[in-house]
């Protein structure tokens, strides 16, 4: 079992006259988490699955006398899935607004339908938290500093769904289901979503591009479909937590870019199920992408479960000057440049600009001291 770190920032927020959301892709561990929570808590919950017919049942036709009595003399109420249930955020701004001194929590692996069915109704009411797969912290939490760094090259190849981890003699048929069974899912079962197949070219074709500044025009003319329709599906992928896009940071716009943007996945396992290269790290011509996709995750979960706001970007000037990853917070800028070999610097096009900006290059001989916050 790995202990995630996002229970002690839960923990924190329990009864701070909030509705709590934790959203993350399917089978990051999302449940297993709040269980775990509610178990070490001292108050008596009640634990609700949205996918069940007979609790999505119960929330129909809601009124203030039927929502106590489902919640009974329970202090915590947990809905896992929430966004299964048809206006669960009316129901959950009924209780919120009427049943006092009970902590309301909502779990849901699709922003499509959380945005509409949660945040919209609990507008003020509501603190979300973000969980991925597990952080390279929890690993070695478990496992060791020594044992993780040997399984780098392992990560970088399976990634680090807690499933594929528990499961290593059979990760690749655990990737590729967990890829066609459960992230596929959510995309497909979307309104907007008519054409599967364009889907799952679109995702190779943005699988070969991690790292990199991706077009949308040059993704429609390989697909031969309109751009609206490239940049609609890569929003629903966004959503569904498959991948996220980097925007560009740029203060000045004559001589910095400031429309591009650069793909990255949320767990690489995935990565590289969608275009089935399980080839060793020794074997593989992409292992840079592989790198600066990794890195670009642990710093964004290091900086979530710290509970630090930052904003993330890419640079790069007209003259194809460029860093590799940006970190924006209240205090400063910091640049990163991931080399998988031990050579590397950052362009002096950027601190030439940023003087007072932070720059780090990131090896494998030294991710572990420079990424854990």
């Amino acid at each position: 079992m790995y202990q995630r770190l996002q229970i002690q920032t839960l923990t924190q927020w329990l009864f701070k006259d909030k509705v709590l959301v934790l959203i993350g892709a399917r089978q990051v561990g999302k449940s297993t988490l709040l269980k775990e929570m509610l178990q070490q808590l001292p108050y008596p919950f009640l634990s609700l699955n949205g996918e069940e017919s007979h609790i999505k049942k119960l929330f129909e036709e809601p009124t203030v006398e039927k929502l106590r009595q489902i919640v009974g003399e329970n202090k915590i109420v947990l809905i896992d899935e929430a966004q299964q249930i048809k206006n669960i955020g009316l129901c959950l701004k009924m209780l919120f607004d009427n049943i006092k001194d009970v902590q309301f929590i909502a779990s849901g692996s699709s922003a499509l339908e959380i945005a509409d069915e949660i945040f919209e109704p609990l507008t003020g009411r509501h603190f979300v938290f973000h969980l991925y797969p597990l952080s390279m912290e929890e690993i070695y939490t478990k496992n060791g500093f020594l044992k993780f760094t040997e399984n780098l090259n392992w990560h970088l190849v399976y990634g680090m769904y807690p499933d594929v981890l528990n499961n290593k003699i059979h990760a690749k048929k655990y990737l590729k289901s967990i890829a066609n069974q459960y992230l596929y899912k959510d995309v497909l079962a979307w309104k907007d979503i008519r054409k599967p197949d364009l889907l799952n070219k679109l995702l190779q074709l943005l699988a070969h591009q991690i790292g990199c500044e991706v077009s949308i025009n040059e993704l429609a003319t390989q697909l031969k479909v309109k751009s609206e329709t490239v940049d609609n599906y890569i929003d629903l992928l966004e959503k569904s937590f498959v991948l996220f896009r980097l925007k560009s940071y740029a203060t000045n716009e004559r001589k910095e870019v400031t429309k591009m943007r650069k793909v990255y996945f949320y767990d690489l396992g995935i990565r590289n199920a969608i275009i089935d290269n399980f080839s060793p790290v020794e074997l593989r011509n992409d292992v840079g992408a592989l790198w600066e996709n990794f890195v670009v995750m642990e710093i964004i979960k290091a900086n979530e479960y710290a509970q630090k706001d930052c904003n993330y970007y890419f640079w790069r000037t007209l003259q194809q000057q460029e860093v590799d990853f940006i970190v924006q917070d209240e205090q400063q800028i910091t640049a990163f440049e991931m080399k998988w070999g031990n050579k590397g610097k950052i362009t002096k096009a950027f601190t030439n600009s940023y003087p007072d900006a932070k720059t780090e290059i990131i090896t494998p001989d030294n991710f572990f001291e420079k990424v854990v916050v």
